[in-house]
């Protein structure tokens, strides 16, 4: 008999499992000895937050490429295949969402091998449940550009679709470019649009707030510097 792929959620910061997981996901994730990770570093400190019962040089952890080959995939899902279980984890968050675990979970349809999500966090979903924005009509959008003037661009095509669509648009930046992101919003964005921003998640330092661009603009400035941020849009 072939194996199960487990997906398993992974924390959004430095904070004790309790906090983010349900026993029964923390268990079934103990009980396995094969990973497929992201990133073997982050996966190995989530392993050891858990206290997995095993030591962690005992636990097989392979790293999942970046843009992984077909060639990946068949090899990393040869121990499934071979009747082992396999956890999938990613580096934060769920496995498979804005996540190249998604091309290991559809392989092992294909394959007709079984797959088990678990319940834990979700940066995306969890912003966007406290927002108070579109929650029936929402799209992701994963990085915009970095540079100026195509960031520009890309945000007011982002809100005329919004408005058009009345679609929520999500979004992320590198922590350390938030605050560039976030001028650049109030700049091209109109000034009824509202903007919800989702920092620090499930931490005890987590802050959301949802205002249009005009409230913003005479707001204090929110504290973005080096902070995991989920941006979330929506246009009248």
């Amino acid at each position: 008999m072939s194996g199960t792929l487990w997906l398993l959620p992974v924390a959004l910061g430095d904070t004790p499992w309790q906090n983010y997981l349900p026993a029964t996901t923390r268990e079934a994730a103990c009980r396995l000895t094969r990973f497929v990770a992201e990133n073997a570093k982050t996966a190995r400190a989530e392993l050891k937050r858990i206290a997995h019962p095993l030591p962690l040089r005992e636990l097989a952890i392979e790293q999942l490429p970046a843009t992984p080959t077909p060639a990946d995939i068949e090899r990393l899902l040869a121990p499934l295949r071979a009747g082992h279980d396999i956890g999938l984890m990613s580096e934060a968050g769920c496995p498979a969402v804005a996540d190249p675990g998604a091309l290991l979970v559809r392989r092992a349809h294909e394959l007709g091998l079984s797959v088990r999500p678990l319940v834990g966090p979700s940066s995306l979903l969890l912003a966007l449940m406290a927002s108070g924005l579109d929650g029936q009509r929402f799209a992701f959008h994963g990085y915009l550009p970095a540079r100026e003037p195509e960031r520009g661009s890309r945000i007011a095509e982002l809100e005329k679709e919004s408005a058009r669509l009345q679609q929520t648009q999500i979004f992320i930046e590198t922590p350390y470019r938030n605050r560039a992101l976030f001028a650049a919003l109030l700049l091209n964005c109109r000034p009824k649009t509202r903007l919800c921003l989702a920092t620090d998640l499930t931490l005890a330092s987590e802050q959301i707030a949802t205002r249009r661009i005009a409230d913003w603009k005479t707001a204090t400035p929110p504290d973005l510097e080096k902070r995991p941020t989920v941006f979330l849009l929506l246009a009248d």
